[in-house]
C-alpha cells in the first residue's frame, strides 16, 4: 500500500483526535490515549492505524455506551454538504479518515444498543463514512436496521443516504461480508428501488455497486431488474444500470445483453496485436484490436478483454476489463487501441512469465496474443 494512503491516518490526526475528544469531555485521558494510539503507528498499515486508533478510543472513553456515543458526537465538525468525501478535522472538531476509527468503536460497544449506535453512525457518516462500522450492526439486529435504512432513504444528507445502500451492499471492498445478505438480497431491494433514482450522483454510484454485488451471486435477480427499470428510464437511470451489469456484461449473461441490446454473436474476424511483446513490471503494453464484420447489417457490440495473470504457484487467473462499446455497419474494419498499464496496485500482484491477453466480443472470446512479463 503506498505510504501517502496509510498516511492518512497519522501523528496529527491522531493528536487532532485527543484535542477535540477532551475538548468536549475533560476527564479524558489524553496522554493515555496518545501513548496508545501513536505506538509504532509509522509501521503500520491504514486498517491496521484505524484499528489501533480504536483500540486506543476503546480503552479511554466512558464505559457506559451512551455517555462515549454523545462524547463522540459532540467532538464531530460540522456536518458535510454536497456529495463526496472530502472530510477534513478543522478546530470546529473531527471529520476525515480519524472517523473510521470513532465508528469503530461504536460497531463494537454499540453492538447491544442498535438504536443508539445507528444514532452515532447517522452522525458520524456525514464527516466521514459508516460504511464499514454498519455492517456488524446490520448482521446482529438485521431486521431493525433494514428498517432504519429504510427511513434513511429519505433522509435530507447524500451521505446518509448513501450509507443505507453502501453500508448495505453485500461484498463492499474491505469491509465484513453480510453474508445473509448474499444468501438472500430480497430484503434490501425495496431500498435499492427507493434510491435508483436518488438526485445525487454519489447516491445512485452505490446503488449500481450494491446491484454489481448481487448480481454476482443472483444474475436472475439484476435480469429481472432491467426489465421492469430499464425501459423508459431517464439517462440518470440508465447510466446506473449500466454500471450495474458490468460484470454480467463482461461475462456474457445472455439476458443482460439482450436487455442492452447487444446479445447477438458476433459476425465477422478479429486480430488482437500486443506490444511490445517482452515488458517489465511496471510498465505498459499497447493492444491494437482489429474488427472486420461479416454481416449483411450493423452490429451493437460489447469488446471486452481478459488478462490471464500469472500467480505466484504458475497457474493463471483472468481478470476482466471494461473494453468498448460500438456500432460496426456492414462489411466495416474498426480499428481500437488501449494501453494497459502492467503498475502493481493495492489488489494486485504481478509475477513473471508469458500472460495471455484474450477478447471478449458480446462475452464469447474471438482473439487472443501474449507477451511476456520480466521483473
Amino acid at each position: 500500500m503506498p505510504d501517502a494512503f496509510k498516511n492518512l491516518i497519522n501523528a496529527a490526526r491522531v493528536r487532532e483526535a485527543g484535542e477535540h475528544l477532551a475538548r468536549t469531555w475533560p476527564e479524558f485521558d489524553r496522554a493515555a490515549f496518545e501513548k496508545q494510539a501513536l505506538h509504532q503507528l509509522d509501521t503500520l498499515e491504514l486498517k491496521a492505524r484505524a484499528m489501533q486508533v480504536a483500540d486506543a478510543l476503546e480503552a479511554t472513553l466512558p464505559d457506559d455506551f451512551h455517555h462515549a456515543a454523545r462524547v463522540i458526537e459532540n467532538a464531530l465538525g460540522p456536518a458535510g454538504e454536497g456529495d463526496g468525501l472530502g472530510f477534513a478535522t478543522d478546530h470546529q472538531g473531527l471529520a476525515g479518515w480519524i472517523c473510521w476509527s470513532l465508528g469503530e468503536v461504536v460497531a463494537r460497544r454499540g453492538i447491544d444498543h442498535p438504536a443508539r449506535a445507528f444514532a452515532a453512525l447517522h452522525a458520524l457518516t456525514q464527516r466521514f463514512s459508516a460504511e464499514f462500522a454498519i455492517r456488524p450492526l446490520l448482521l446482529a439486529h438485521p431486521e431493525q436496521g433494514v428498517d432504519i435504512l429504510m427511513r434513511w432513504s429519505t433522509d435530507s444528507s447524500a451521505h446518509v443516504r448513501r450509507l443505507a445502500s453502501e453500508g448495505s451492499r453485500p461484498r463492499l471492498p474491505w469491509g465484513v461480508q453480510l453474508k445473509p445478505f448474499i444468501a438472500d438480497p430480497t430484503p434490501m431491494l425495496p431500498l435499492l428501488r427507493a434510491l435508483q433514482d436518488d438526485e445525487s450522483a454519489y447516491v445512485r454510484r452505490s446503488v449500481a455497486n450494491h446491484l454489481n454485488d448481487i448480481a454476482k451471486d443472483h444474475p436472475g435477480v439484476l435480469a429481472d431488474w432491467l426489465q421492469t427499470h430499464l425501459p423508459d428510464a431517464s439517462a440518470e437511470r440508465r447510466a446506473l444500470l449500466r454500471h450495474a451489469s458490468r460484470t454480467l456484461i463482461k461475462k456474457g449473461h445472455p439476458a443482460v445483453l439482450q436487455a442492452w441490446g447487444i446479445g447477438g454473436k458476433y459476425k465477422g474476424e478479429a486480430t488482437l496485436k500486443i506490444s511490445p511483446k517482452r515488458v517489465r513490471i511496471g510498465d505498459a503494453v499497447q493492444l491494437a484490436l482489429e474488427l472486420k464484420s461479416t454481416a449483411r447489417s450493423k452490429q451493437r457490440i460489447a469488446v471486452d478483454y481478459a488478462v490471464h495473470h500469472v500467480k505466484a504457484n504458475g497457474s493463471t487467473s483472468p481478470k476482466v476489463f471494461k473494453g468498448w462499446q460500438l456500432e460496426l455497419a456492414p462489411g466495416e474494419t474498426r480499428t481500437l487501441a488501449k494501453k494497459h498499464s502492467l503498475r502493481p496496485i493495492t489488489t494486485r500482484r504481478y509475477y513473471p512469465g508469458k500472460h495471455r491477453i484474450t477478447v471478449q466480443v458480446n462475452g464469447r472470446d474471438v482473439a487472443e496474443a501474449v507477451f511476456t512479463l520480466s521483473a
